[in-house]
């Protein structure tokens, strides 16, 4: 019983067995009805307030979100008003709470080098007696404040007394604890310094002060959403309290349709024509000739894409003027008997056909 280690880790172990003695306890307390709990706390007058519902919650053993969510929708209906607050507070972590219980790192070290004596205690001495967590922050810590000095053999000595020192760190840490986590209860250095060793951590609680609202009532009427043809044949409807239409609220996005294959492949195929350098004309305007729209592109004459249904063509004028009679003649021939490697479509070009005017 007089190791260090054992001193160090004695007030945990009995936190530990007090725990588990009481860990199979059953709760003392039932959870009540949020809202009947809300709107009896503002029955008392009409100035009766709830300052903070994470306070009011904690007093009616009921759990925070559920006190919110009940609220906002009480504020729906204007039984309540609402006003936002914030609390920022700091909260210990596990190695803090340790440090609470047990003391420091480096106090354990300090205390395991004092009772080793002038010949201190080699690196794994060390870590055998205080373990190796502790013992790589303690060390650090003990040699920054020059509580110990390392020999030239590698061993570490201590070189003031236990009572000639103070854990700075427990002290803080408790202080913070007693004050709730408040920020004031210490100064901006020493918050930096507990934050450096990530002891503690800043958490911002959100929470809610309530009032009465307009319609309020120690009991609430749910309010009916739709006019129904029962209220109408009944003549309830003279009676009913009917929630208030919002007329400003957005209706559901409707979602958007997809391309079909044709438009796709066609602007895969518009994006490759642009890159080559062509053109878009404006031919969407343009009355053409069956020659320029169908034959010069080489598609023949009988091809069903120039059927009546698939094109729109002009009744007047019906044929177009004159095309160039040389490159005429070019087209014609390659369509009947081909040419530059192919044999054509071997059928007989109609000039008509190649005269009809479309759109």
């Amino acid at each position: 019983f007089s190791s260090p280690r054992w001193r160090c880790h004695l007030r945990f172990h009995t936190r530990v067995r007090s725990i588990l003695k009481t860990q199979h306890l059953p709760t003392p307390f039932t959870m009540s009805d949020p809202e009947s709990a809300i709107l009896a706390a503002l029955s008392a007058s009409p100035e009766a307030t709830i300052p903070d519902t994470y306070t009011f919650s904690s007093t009616h053993n009921l759990d925070h979100n559920q006190v919110v969510g009940v609220s906002k929708s009480l504020e729906g209906d204007a039984y309540v008003k609402l006003t936002e607050l914030s609390t920022s507070f700091f909260v210990l972590g596990k190695e803090a709470d340790s440090i609470v219980n047990d003391g420091s790192q480096e106090m354990c070290v300090l205390a395991a080098l004092i009772e080793a004596g002038e010949g201190g205690l080699s690196m794994s001495d060390l870590q055998g007696l205080v373990g190796k967590d502790v013992c790589k922050i303690g060390m650090g810590n003990c040699l920054k404040n020059k509580w110990a000095k390392k020999e030239k053999d590698g061993k570490l000595v201590a070189v003031v007394k236990m009572e000639d020192v103070k854990d700075e760190v427990r002290e803080l840490l408790q202080q913070l604890k007693e004050g709730g986590g408040d920020p004031k209860s210490l100064d901006d250095k020493d918050v930096t310094a507990l934050k450096r060793r990530k002891l503690i951590s800043l958490v911002t609680r959100k929470s809610y002060s309530i009032v009465r609202g307009p319609s309020y009532s120690s009991t609430r009427v749910k309010r009916a959403a739709d006019l129904t043809k029962e209220m109408l044949d009944s003549g309830k409807w003279k009676e009913t309290p009917f929630k208030e239409y919002n007329f400003k609220t957005l209706g559901e996005s409707v979602g958007g349709g997809y391309l079909h294959p044709l438009l796709k492949v066609r602007a895969e195929f518009r994006k490759i024509l642009m890159e080559m350098g062509f053109h878009e004309m404006p031919t969407n305007k343009w009355v053409e000739s069956s020659f320029w729209n169908f034959d010069s592109l080489f598609q023949p004459q009988s091809h069903p894409a120039r059927d009546a249904h698939d094109t729109f063509f002009i009744k007047e004028p019906a044929q177009t003027v004159l095309v160039p009679e040389e490159y005429y003649d070019k087209v014609k021939t390659m369509h009947e008997v081909g040419g530059s490697g192919s044999i054509g479509y071997r059928y007989d070009f109609k000039r008509e056909e190649a005269f009809k005017n479309l759109l």
